[in-house]
């Protein structure tokens, strides 16, 4: 449906706001299809994400009502249209497992994206996403020339108006700076199970110490690294007789239905931040 909303809202808990919230959609000709809410007792906030058509509503005569209800419960909201695309910019190094998960889902109108471009420190994934016809930046990294790179990423997040930026095993640590520029609007892929095995070859440290399980962890970029509230976790199980190159296979297929399923959900505005956690209304 064309007239179909996603409000998303959070503010301080007490009696009666989602009567409110209902209640105002309903007074402007709203018909909930689709609603979640969460009590986070221990910090005292509401969270609600709304689906709702309303035939006769536009978002800019939602916007007052909206706005004065916000100011009333000390509210904090967003509104999209549900059949909107989220405008995407997806960087990568080497490893294409993780975009060549995503641009086969986009591809089959799995993810609800609008990929329009994808950026590299190499060439590796050139012809992956030429195969696709979306345009692929090279932009090299060294220590010396990080700022400037950065500046160019950035230039292309701002120039396609990409509202969701994707690391799909981007091996590259952000600047503060520009973690603050896409601060919760980049999603990274992480391939363990936070924060064990951090670094270099993170399978072959898993296959020393023997573990019993493997997993990836998708999360929102932050200056901290690999501390950004998590969005989704996975595992797989393993066991004595798979040696290194069986556990990279393993945790690869991990690895891209986890970022796959983060990418999902929040481009469905499913996924509130809550402080350093977050709200996943599956």
């Amino acid at each position: 449906m064309t007239d179909s909303f996603i409000l998303t809202l959070s503010c301080p808990d007490r009696a009666g706001i989602v009567h409110a919230v209902t209640g105002l959609l309903a007074a402007e000709g709203g018909n909930i299809s689709e609603a979640a809410q969460f009590n986070d007792q221990a910090t005292g906030l509401f969270f609600m994400r709304v689906r709702f058509a309303a035939p006769a509503a536009t978002a800019a005569s939602l916007s007052p009502p909206l706005t004065a209800l916000a100011a009333s419960l000390a509210m904090t909201w967003q509104l999209h249209a549900a059949q909107e695309r989220l405008p995407t910019v997806i960087l990568v190094s080497r490893l294409g497992h993780c975009l060549n998960d995503l641009l086969f889902r986009y591809r089959s109108q799995l993810l609800p994206l609008d990929i329009r471009a994808i950026v590299s420190n190499h060439r590796d994934c050139y012809p992956l996403a030429a195969s696709y016809n979306i345009p692929f930046h090279h932009i090299p990294v060294t220590a010396a020339t990080k700022p400037q790179a950065e500046a160019k990423l950035l230039d292309v997040v701002v120039q396609e108006g990409a509202e969701l930026v994707v690391l799909a095993r981007y091996m590259q640590v952000l600047s503060n700076e520009l973690c603050r520029a896409l601060e919760g609007r980049a999603i990274n892929i992480h391939h363990s199970f936070l924060p064990s095995f951090k670094g270099a070859k993170p399978y072959w440290q898993a296959h020393e110490r023997g573990v019993k399980i493997i997993g990836a962890t998708a999360h929102y970029v932050t200056a901290d690294l690999d501390e950004g509230p998590i969005i989704e976790q996975d595992i797989a199980r393993v066991d004595h007789a798979d040696d290194p190159l069986d556990l990279t296979a393993i945790g690869r297929d991990v690895e891209s239905a986890v970022l796959a399923r983060a990418v999902s959900w929040h481009a469905q505005r499913r996924v509130l931040i809550n402080g350093r956690k977050t709200v996943v209304f599956k």
